[in-house]
């Protein structure tokens, strides 16, 4: 598994990952309901394909974000 994430591609998402989750956790604008469950998934998803610097669905549409090292 290659990386296909740049750092700033990588660090927006950590960054989005920490609003989803202050706003799943620290107020109560999503509820209980789906919405909540909902950020915390999309909250997951971005932390670890940021991660890993790697995200199979710019895998998928060919997006390579990060700079080739020659």
């Amino acid at each position: 598994m290659t990386a296909n994430m740049g750092n700033i591609d990588r660090s927006v998402r950590l960054v989005i990952a920490v609003i989803l989750l202050g706003v799943a956790f620290g107020t109560s604008w999503l509820g209980s309901g789906i919405l909540f469950w909902l950020a915390l998934i999309v909250a997951a998803v971005f932390a670890l394909t940021a991660l890993i610097g790697h995200c199979p669905l710019y895998t998928m549409i060919g997006i390579k974000t990060c700079q080739d090292h020659a």
